[in-house]
């Protein structure tokens, strides 16, 4: 079975050579996976934060999972732009991710905010290297795409660490 079969890659006009596509659909898929689980984990500190700040952080929570949830989007819709098919599916997220497991047993937001920023520290450093990936293939469009989401996960990094420092 070829690598295309694998990616079960779909007919597109689109020019980009048939080997850069299937490069750079794994590098989308690998960042799909990422923004899902960053996704549930900051509905994980939304839902659950305990504490003097908690209307601020329960907010900012959400804020982060809905940025997160644009950046799934964004990331799946070019795996199917490219031929691909975005794979979501709790079952491929939870098999995966590469972000550590958030703790169920967090409840403060200090503890949150210390979580809910290594998980973006870490998405982070890994849409940098997608970006640089993404260029070497000869995907401008998704290295853009990558440096999008790199500034928009710096900005709320920034934002939750914020309530720490």
């Amino acid at each position: 079975m070829t690598a295309t079969e694998k990616l079960q890659l779909n007919l597109t006009k689109n020019d980009l050579p048939e080997g850069t596509r299937v490069d750079v659909i794994a590098l989308l898929q690998e960042a799909l996976v990422g923004a899902l689980d960053l996704r549930m984990q900051a509905k994980q500190a939304h839902w659950n934060v305990k504490g003097p700040s908690f209307i601020a952080l329960h907010e900012l929570f959400d804020t982060a999972a809905a940025e997160a949830a644009t950046y799934s989007d964004d990331i799946a819709e070019r795996i199917v732009q490219l031929g691909g098919v975005a794979d979501g599916t709790v079952q491929t997220v939870a098999r995966d991710t590469k972000l550590s497991t958030y703790s169920t047993e967090i409840r403060s937001g200090k503890e949150h905010v210390d979580a809910y920023s290594s998980g973006l520290a870490a998405f982070g450093k890994k849409v940098r290297a997608a970006i640089d990936a993404a260029d070497k293939a000869g995907d401008a469009d998704t290295a853009d795409l990558f440096t999008g989401i790199s500034r928009g996960v710096d900005k709320m990094l920034w934002f939750i660490e914020a309530h720490n420092q």
